[in-house]
């Protein structure tokens, strides 16, 4: 176990400084499973992008398919109990064996790198919401359940998805020029041809006006799951809240960032000063003081936004 987390812990320290700071404000077991998850997230993110802690590029030459079938295929031997010993798999088999977590999560997270190594078409925002769902919001369900919310207690946990689908968002808005470069679109057809734009040169410098109105709309949405999933804090403790609320201003103001500098914000990767997470951080402990009076379960009807499957 200690060597296990010692790596998971190392993992989260290199590999994201914002999840790094949110995961502070956990008590010492919660932090202890989340770091596990975000270990075998991490590792298994790296494998299928040939990457080290999402950068540059390691020496695995082997076709895409070939290591999605390791990722798969050591998954499973996790979910079984019996996890390849050392490796961030058994971190994951930590996690299934504390919590009850329902193998369906992790393996919905695989059927997103397949929906990325198969290059499937975006052709509606529904297409893109689905992908969101399966690279970022199964793992704020995975997250809620880490935190102690019930595997079976499905409206929070679609509140957890919330919070996942709306970190994914503003990704999707920040990374969009990075992504083509690496022959990714996750802007649907439909959207594009909105603003007479085409999969073929929507990321052309001439096409960054039109290109910023739809990011716009992007972080938009991102928000609506955002407020959607701060009804979710109120079914969690108070350091799994603040952690949870602090989060969603760090990455919500990426997505804000993005969308105030309009075509400058195409430009160049933004990110959250330190300044910028310590304020975001402190505001969330007074939203964690008042988040039951302020967003009570079950909260509002979730009118327009995705739903994750049963």
């Amino acid at each position: 176990m200690s060597d296990v987390l010692a790596n998971a812990r190392d993992a989260i320290a290199r590999g994201s400084k914002s999840f790094a700071l949110a995961s502070r404000l956990f008590d010492a077991p919660t932090r202890d499973r989340a770091m596990l998850l975000y270990a075998w997230c991490r590792h298994t993110d790296d494998v299928i992008d040939g990457q080290v802690l999402g950068e540059g590029r390691n020496d695995d030459r082997r076709p895409p398919a070939e290591r999605l079938a390791e990722v798969h295929w050591e998954t499973e031997r996790a979910l079984s109990g019996n996890p390849t010993p050392g490796t961030p798999y058994e971190a994951l088999a930590m996690v299934v064996a504390e919590t009850g977590m329902p193998a369906r999560y992790p393996r919905d997270l695989i059927h997103g790198f397949r929906i990325d190594m198969e290059e499937r078409p975006f052709r509606t925002f529904d297409d893109t919401l689905t992908y969101c769902y399966h690279v970022a919001g199964c793992v704020g369900v995975m997250m809620a359940i880490v935190m102690g919310v019930r595997p079976d207690d499905r409206p929070v946990l679609i509140r957890a998805c919330d919070l996942g689908m709306s970190f994914q968002l503003n990704n999707i808005a920040r990374d969009v020029i990075e992504d083509a470069m690496n022959s990714r679109r996750y802007i649907p057809d439909d959207w594009l041809a909105s603003v007479r734009l085409s999969p073929e040169d929507f990321a052309f410098p001439p096409n960054r006006r039109q290109l910023a109105r739809l990011v716009a709309r992007l972080v938009f949405k991102a928000e609506d799951y955002e407020e959607s999933a701060r009804f979710g804090t109120s079914a969690l403790g108070n350091r799994a809240a603040w952690a949870v609320l602090a989060a969603a201003r760090i990455y919500g103001g990426i997505g804000r960032k993005v969308r105030a500098l309009e075509e400058a914000g195409l430009e160049n990767r933004v990110s959250t000063t330190k300044a910028e997470k310590a304020r975001a951080v402190a505001a969330a402990f007074g939203e964690m003081l008042v988040r039951k009076q302020r967003w009570p379960m079950p909260g509002p009807a979730r009118e327009g936004l995705w739903t994750m499957p049963d």
